[in-house]
């Protein structure tokens, strides 16, 4: 496995280490859109690139069974052959908060699972792309969070930041939570969503100055999550080209 760069001049935290875990503000802030292309863009570059959504709540039926969908445009933009079952090892069929999914399913959500699937997709790659479900701190149980699940597995966390009223106490927050347990922080990207937000500049000026780092990239605004499968491998865009230079450089 390579070694991505042990600091890096903005401050951020890009120690040598298997990936990165990509969190939000909040659902639908474009997570599933960042990993894929940042996936995309870091295979683009001669990176074997693999990928992982821990938990994932809500299925799509296929030809070969229930998958969700997430978790399948992930492993379509990955240049790393790997199961389903370790891509996403905990599906739940319920379109809800994972541990209300989780007790609708009769299953208790354990690390165990998620640690294996881990170490046998960083055996295989570079680096390892992990998505996260909903925001930090979503519940995967009576007692856990999605953020117990990346303090497990140790991994510098890159922040996507829906620009929208009130993303910048969200981000904010979620800059100290993940601070408080001891993380690295790799970078944020600011994604403007489906339209631009007034103030999008000075909010993300905003946030550069409290985080002490400009944004990794900015997401224009219009780009959807949506059947990102469809999108050919060469309309990758500017902006994740970009972020992924700056992730492994240094």
């Amino acid at each position: 496995m390579k070694s991505v760069p042990k600091s890096a001049e903005d401050g951020t935290d890009r120690r040598s280490v298997p990936g990165y875990f990509i969190t939000g503000t909040d659902t639908g802030v474009g997570k599933t859109l960042v990993a894929v292309m940042l996936t995309r863009a870091l295979a683009a570059q001669g990176t074997r690139v693999a990928v992982m959504k821990p938990v994932a709540a809500g299925t799509v039926k296929t030809p070969e069974g229930e998958f969700n969908d997430d978790a399948l445009e992930l492993l379509a933009a990955s240049n790393v052959k790997a199961a389903y079952e370790d891509v996403n090892p905990w599906l739940l069929k319920t379109p809800a908060s994972p541990h209300l999914a989780a007790r609708a399913d009769g299953v208790a959500i354990r690390h165990d699972r998620i640690a294996a699937a881990f170490a046998r997709l960083a055996a295989a790659s570079d680096l390892l792309l992990v998505e996260g479900a909903g925001g930090w701190l979503a519940p995967i149980s009576a007692t856990e969070t999605m953020a117990d699940v990346a303090e497990k597995l140790g991994l510098p966390v890159i922040l996507v930041v829906g620009l929208r009223l009130g993303c910048l106490n969200h981000a904010l927050l979620t800059r100290d939570a993940l601070s408080a347990r001891g993380l690295g922080f790799a970078g944020w990207v600011a994604n403007k969503l489906a339209e631009e937000m007034p103030f999008a500049s000075a909010n993300i000026e905003t946030l550069s100055s409290r985080f002490g780092v400009s944004p990794l990239a900015v997401v224009p605004a219009g780009q959807e999550a949506t059947d990102l499968r469809s999108v050919p491998i060469l309309s990758t865009p500017a902006w994740a080209i970009e972020a992924a230079k700056r992730l492994v450089s240094p």
